[in-house]
């Protein structure tokens, strides 16, 4: 249930702020897993590809390690975002999650730009894949990662940083899908260039992905609209309440990467227009817009106050 405060302003103005208390979903279960099979894979690769000498198995070792550092990132700010507001902390640490989803996205190019090096350097050279050892751990590392990876699936269209957490683990999948399938027409084939070529290619694929991550929690961490709301449709749904003659100053931000905050002015010449209508408007904007965080200040004949200049809406 949402509530309203008001208090008065000089001028016969009012303020409201409705706020719905929501806390975004908890992964904790997913992120614990996930760290637990990836923790057990890193020992497992390690060692076998130390005991085979594969160099592959060892490197891909090190980059399931940097996954392991991804997943606890993403779930200590998932946690994070949970803290309690404080008087020095009035939001919280609800940034915390923008900030994970900014560095998976940077961490998850960095490790794609090394697959994609030792790649290079391996066509130049074409090294002979590893025997059947490496294609066994390779394949349960795609099913490690897939298992992971399917955890996340659910939060990660609506959240950016469970979105970094499946990325990480669905590229992961892929990587170790590639050593499967290199290994196996290895083999068969003797084909050795293979490899590393597979590699390349999975590495763009990740790539792609990681580069939209780091546009989108980029744009987040700068308090841009977040994704899927227009601003000129609230805009128009604030223009069209009873009442209301005039909207300025609209801002719509992101809180962290689940969690979305509005303030505006509305003018309304006939003056405060009572409780019920910020309950209405706080569960429209809930339900239309997924905003849970709105503050409405209320003007009788939209005064200069000094705020931002007039947005220019498309």
């Amino acid at each position: 249930m949402s509530h309203a405060h008001e208090h008065d302003h000089a001028g016969g103005h009012a303020h409201a702020h409705s706020h719905h208390h929501h806390g975004p979903v908890s992964h904790d279960r997913a992120f614990a897993i996930g760290i637990a099979l990836n923790v057990v894979f890193v020992v497992v690769e390690a060692f076998y590809g130390w005991a085979s000498g594969s160099l592959a198995l060892l490197a891909d070792a090190g980059h399931n390690l940097s996954d392991v550092a991804g997943l606890i990132l993403a779930w200590a700010a998932a946690a994070a975002g949970r803290l309690r507001p404080t008087h020095r902390r009035t939001y919280g640490w609800a940034r915390a999650s923008i900030l994970a989803a900014l560095a998976n996205a940077m961490l998850l190019l960095f490790a794609m730009g090394a697959l994609a090096l030792e790649a290079v350097q391996r066509l130049q050279s074409s090294e002979p894949v590893g025997g059947l050892t490496v294609i066994v751990v390779a394949a349960i590392g795609v099913v490690v990662n897939g298992v992971t990876a399917a955890l996340f699936m659910s939060g990660s269209k609506s959240d950016v940083n469970i979105r970094g957490a499946f990325l990480h683990m669905a590229g992961d999948a892929l990587v170790s899908l590639g050593v499967v399938a290199a290994g196996a027409l290895y083999l068969h084939y003797g084909w050795a260039w293979l490899d590393p070529v597979v590699s390349l290619v999975i590495a763009v694929v990740i790539v792609v992905g990681a580069w939209g991550l780091l546009r989108q929690s980029l744009h987040l961490a700068f308090d841009g609209v977040p994704d899927g709301i227009d601003l000129a449709d609230v805009h128009a749904c604030l223009a069209a309440q009873p009442g209301v003659v005039g909207v300025h100053d609209l801002h719509v931000w992101a809180l962290g990467t689940s969690e979305v905050a509005l303030s505006a002015h509305l003018v309304m010449p006939g003056g405060h227009p009572g409780d019920g209508f910020f309950v209405a408007l706080a569960e429209l904007l809930e339900h239309r817009f997924q905003i849970r965080h709105p503050t409405i200040q209320i003007e009788l004949d939209g005064i200069a106050d000094g705020c931002a200049a007039p947005l220019h809406l498309d």
